[in-house]
């Protein structure tokens, strides 16, 4: 195992630059085609949060405080955590010609990738700042927790991403069963509404718990909108499982390195 570990920092460090090269490609190619180029990452998060801030906070009236920042704090958590799952599904796939010509380390496809969802959550990050300047929301130091949350988010995030890698590969239904169970995850999330209040007993406390995203989002709105320290031992919890998760999934890469070029 600890081969394994010194082969996977060895190989982010080699690859690192390449990393950062392809996800500045890709997001140029993005935009490339469009009139409105690089506004569409702020247009398309900023439209989500006036939609739900509208038919949750005006036609079901939810008197949350601060609710526009609260919605879109919870969405940028959420679409870091989509991005991720279901693009990484068809990864390998997607990148056939890279794969079966140049031999790179199948995780490093991952990473790329992660970077463009991660600027992109900068952007949405930066958007959350100025509205919540707007709302009146009060800036405290608690805001910089954000980083540890978010680095414990992306971890395991990571490595479900990576199994889904592995197995999209020969498990054709796989991106339909994943699209699906995220719409589920989606709005048992709290992503705009607050599990807490909302929901009691028992059910509030699995949702939060067990429900890793639910569980960040809240912990980003605690530090974010509420000024409150998060719940450090549950982002340990967390930060634990996702970084086993992690370990046996560069492990499940490391040992079908050679198998995806013939299988696609």
């Amino acid at each position: 195992m600890g081969d394994l570990m010194k082969r996977f920092f060895y190989n982010l460090k080699k690859y690192f630059k390449y990393s950062i090269y392809s996800a500045k490609a890709e997001l140029k190619s993005e935009v490339a085609d469009s009139y409105l180029n690089w506004l569409w990452w702020i247009i398309e998060p900023v439209c989500f949060m006036l939609i739900y801030t509208f038919v949750f906070g005006v036609v079901f009236k939810n008197n949350e405080h601060y609710f526009a920042s609260f919605v879109f704090i919870g969405l940028t958590a959420w679409e870091f955590f989509n991005r991720m799952i279901s693009g990484s599904v068809k990864l390998i796939i997607n990148n056939r010609d890279l794969v079966t010509k140049v031999y790179i380390p199948k995780y490093i496809l991952l990473l790329s990738k992660s970077f463009t969802y991660i600027f992109k959550t900068g952007i949405s990050l930066l958007i959350a700042f100025i509205l919540m300047l707007f709302q009146g929301v009060p800036f405290t130091w608690h805001i910089l927790l954000l980083i540890p949350i978010f680095i414990v988010l992306y971890i395991f995030t990571f490595g479900i991403g990576l199994f889904l890698m592995h197995f999209g590969v020969t498990f054709n239904d796989l991106a339909n069963l994943t699209n699906i169970g995220l719409r589920m995850v989606f709005y048992v999330s709290g992503v705009f509404y607050n599990i807490t209040k909302r929901l009691s007993g028992n059910l509030s406390h699995l949702l939060l718990n067990y429900n890793p995203i639910a569980f960040c989002m809240n912990e980003l709105r605690k530090v974010m909108i509420y000024n409150e320290l998060p719940n450090f031992l549950g982002l340990g919890v967390w930060l634990l499982i996702g970084l086993v998760i992690c370990i046996l999934g560069i492990r499940t890469i490391h040992k079908n390195e050679n198998s995806y070029a013939k299988v696609i």
